[in-house]
């Protein structure tokens, strides 16, 4: 199964001739390859699989997932371990 993470672009730089920027998940910083969305500003949401943003989402659209994504974890902690 893949999984994509939104985050919000809070830096864009150039790094070897690659649109990168700093992606913000939550307090959690990472350096993600913003290539396949040039038309990307500081502000908006992108959806982040392996470290690289796979397409723009709005912010609602972003709570919307990480909701979501929040629900799954938790329904795994009911669960408990899989044997």
């Amino acid at each position: 199964m893949c999984l994509g993470v939104p985050g919000k672009i809070i830096e864009i730089y150039k790094s070897a001739d690659l649109d990168m920027g700093k992606i913000d998940f939550g307090g959690v910083i990472r350096e993600v390859c913003l290539s396949y969305v040039p038309e990307a500003k500081i502000g908006d949401y992108a959806l982040v699989h392996v470290g690289f943003a796979l397409n723009l989402m709005s912010e609602i659209e972003a709570q919307e997932t990480l909701d979501l994504l929040n629900q799954i974890a938790d329904i795994e902690s009911e669960l408990g371990p899989s044997s």
